[in-house]
């Protein structure tokens, strides 16, 4: 059927446009389906990663269930070289050191601890084994260590608990007028949070160990 003078104009009109812009278009309508593309490829490949560390931390909490050092070790190890931005690989960190701390293996809790401090997923995570590996530096009499971690930037729901393990490390140290204070600062946040009875209590002991 033959086309009109007016339809043939629109006709051209849009072969021109096309012409000019096509390959945009067609770039902008590629580009918009990789992109469909890789958002449900990512969230294939964010379930199926998170599949894995689940079961990686399953398989570590039975290790450590049953007393087995390796299987803890394995799944940890896996855990960190294979999904480490997952909450399983801090979640499982924290789990392993505390497994090989009741062992008295300190070098292997060491570790996990200073990897959850540095590199968990989770801030909360990371602030709560910088506070774990410096309880553990003052078992080993390493203060300056200790302190150095317990400076670092923290939430504010840690901040009674980093100051009374500070006031701990400054006792130690023999620093008691610094201890005091760190332990008065502890107990004040601790009385304005609420927290939980038995810390407020403990650090309360502690000041007046030291004269109040």
């Amino acid at each position: 059927m033959a086309l009109d003078l007016e339809e043939q104009e629109q006709v051209a009109a849009l072969k021109g446009w096309w012409s000019e812009h096509g390959t945009l278009v067609t770039a902008l309508v590629v580009g918009i389906a990789l992109a469909v593309a890789g958002w449900q490829g990512w969230r294939w490949y964010e379930g199926r990663e998170t599949a894995q560390a689940s079961a990686l931390f399953d398989a570590l909490v039975r290790g450590a269930q049953g007393g087995d050092p390796k299987a803890v070790r394995d799944a940890a190890g896996g855990l960190i070289e294979n999904h480490p931005r997952t909450l399983y690989a801090a979640m499982g960190a924290l789990a392993a050191a505390r497994f090989h701390f009741d062992r008295g293996d300190l070098k292997s809790a060491k570790l996990q601890l200073g990897w959850a401090a540095e590199s968990a997923g989770s801030e909360e995570l990371r602030d709560l084994a910088r506070l774990r590996l410096a309880a553990l530096l003052l078992d080993e009499k390493a203060h300056d260590e200790a302190l150095k971690l317990l400076e670092a930037k923290h939430a504010a729901p840690f901040a009674a608990q980093y100051l009374a393990l500070r006031g701990d490390v400054l006792v130690a140290k023999n620093q008691q007028a610094e201890a005091r204070a760190a332990y008065k600062s502890a107990l004040e946040l601790a009385d304005k949070s609420r927290d939980n009875s038995a810390f407020r209590e403990s650090v309360r002991m502690r000041l007046e160990s030291l004269g109040g």
